[in-house]
């Protein structure tokens, strides 16, 4: 199947709370400077950018709700943490817009 533009867009979408999320753990949990990921999270980055682009499902779900589990055991676990600790950092800074991603 030839992604649409409107499903390139949706990755697009994806992707980039995706990064947010993960900078606001590695910014918490590694002291991270603002804009940069230390190599562990860069590379759980690098994987789940991949593997949301060969994502079969059009439309995608969000993770929890998938019938399709396409990380390995110990990147869900490292995304279902950094998806928690990052989710109440953003709930407690108003970025309710990043939470309803979240849970929606």
């Amino acid at each position: 199947m030839v992604p649409t533009m409107e499903t390139k867009q949706k990755q697009g979408k994806d992707i980039k709370v995706l990064a947010t999320f993960i900078a606001v753990y590695c910014r918490g949990k590694h002291q991270s400077a603002k804009g940069e990921l230390c190599p562990d999270c860069a590379e759980l980055l690098r994987y789940a950018t991949m593997k949301r682009e060969k994502c079969p499902l059009d439309p995608k779900p969000s993770c929890k709700h998938c019938r399709v589990h396409c990380y390995g055991k110990a990147q869900r676990a490292t995304i279902r943490e950094v998806m928690a600790y990052s989710g109440k950092h953003l709930l407690l800074r108003g970025r309710l817009d990043l939470v309803w991603h979240y849970f929606f």
